[in-house]
């Protein structure tokens, strides 16, 4: 730029003109008033305002004037710029107020709506129940085991002392995985003692008793849940999958009086004080002797018997609920598991979650418990 020439009139500098200010002015006032939207006003803005501006390059020309001149210059600069920011600003609050009053309708929240049109899950009530058994023998020593879903026959069969010719072991009864491997080796080679025979889908949890018998010195005290597979036809009462709790303990000294005491605590811990139990002569090939276990309707506690006139839907009027099997393990067992039979007793139990499910909530179909709808699970909540 020149040095200062107070000879110099100001009114030669084109960019100072009074008109042509006037212009610059009109200009990036009317550029402002067209912008369509705040993205465009952003652009009018570097153009009309910025460093670049024709108004600010005028600016700096009055730097070059003499000093009598500079005043006058700068007043007409001054006010033009002034305009241009006021316009700015009033066309800045115009356009964010569109754009609110927009976002008002746009993205409007009928509030009127139900706030719950998607319906909240809930845990699966056989989780649940499973769980509160295990809590009751947890509190009293016990440990939650588990094992494989598929397991080789020898634990499933074998070890339980269940012959080769049982029916249990036949197709009727049984999933097999498979019989032989492609090289001509049997699947089950390898997992379990001895002959391990076949693979198949386990039909009880017991298994997972001899697993832990085989993994542990006594004392065992152990609760096997768990899912495992028959070959039933899925109906009101029937399913091909279902779920299994198994109680085994094995000690010095056990006796049927300590299975009795034992399933009278989790029957009161699990349907309330009071109700009693019987144990009714059985046979099962894994312990001897061997009970069916009933425990008394914890509904009608025996009052509907022989009485027409107040049936009882949970007992069928006959004032006992079978929970399942159990009995003092077959020393057979104890000694396939490496066990010794002269020194140490045991006991077990095992019922299924599906059908004390069924009984105690009155659940009538067991295809409920299995199609997935949340109706169904839903009631019984998200208890943990």
């Amino acid at each position: 730029m020149s040095a200062p020439n107070k000879s110099y009139d100001p009114v030669e500098v084109e960019a100072l003109k009074p008109e042509e200010i006037e212009r610059m002015r009109d200009e990036a006032v009317a550029a402002i008033a067209a912008a369509p939207d705040l993205e465009a006003l952003r652009e009018v803005k570097a153009a009309h305002v910025g460093d670049r501006s024709p108004l600010a390059l005028a600016n700096r020309e009055i730097g070059a004037l003499p000093p009598h001149a500079k005043a006058d210059a700068g007043k007409r600069v001054g006010q033009a710029r002034g305009a241009v920011n006021k316009a700015l600003a009033a066309r800045q609050e115009e356009l964010e107020a569109e754009r609110d009053a927009r976002v008002l309708v746009e993205e409007a929240v009928d509030v009127t709506l139900p706030y719950d049109r998607v319906p909240a899950g809930a845990r699966h009530p056989l989780t649940t129940l499973a769980d509160r058994i295990a809590d009751v023998f947890v509190a009293m020593g016990y440990e939650v085991a588990e094992g494989p879903e598929v397991e080789a026959e020898w634990y499933n069969f074998d070890a339980l002392n269940i012959a080769k010719d049982h029916p249990a072991r036949t197709m009727q009864d049984t999933f097999f995985v498979n019989t032989g491997g492609g090289d001509g080796t049997r699947l089950g080679d390898g997992l379990g003692p001895g002959d391990s025979g076949d693979v198949v889908l386990r039909t009880h949890t017991s298994p997972v008793q001899i697993r832990s018998m085989l993994d542990r010195e006594p004392p065992v005290y152990v609760i096997c849940p768990g899912r495992v597979y028959r070959t039933d036809e899925l109906d009101a009462t029937h399913t091909p999958v279902f779920n299994q709790v198994e109680l085994l303990a094995v000690d010095e000294g056990l006796t049927m009086a300590d299975l009795k005491g034992t399933l009278d605590h989790m029957v009161r811990s699990l349907f309330g004080e009071g109700l009693k139990t019987r144990l009714r002569p059985n046979y099962f090939p894994f312990t001897e002797p061997s009970a069916e276990m009933d425990m008394e309707c914890y509904v009608c506690h025996g009052a509907s018997v022989g009485d027409p006139d107040n049936p009882c839907r949970t007992c069928s009027s006959e004032g006992w609920i079978e929970l399942g099997g159990c009995g003092m393990v077959n020393p057979r067992v104890l000694t396939a598991c490496g066990v010794d039979a002269d020194k140490y007793s045991g006991f077990a139990f095992g019922f299924g979650i599906e059908r004390l499910l069924m009984f105690r909530h009155n659940v009538e179909d067991m295809r409920d418990m299995v199609e997935g709808d949340v109706r169904f699970t839903r009631p019984f909540g998200m208890e943990i």
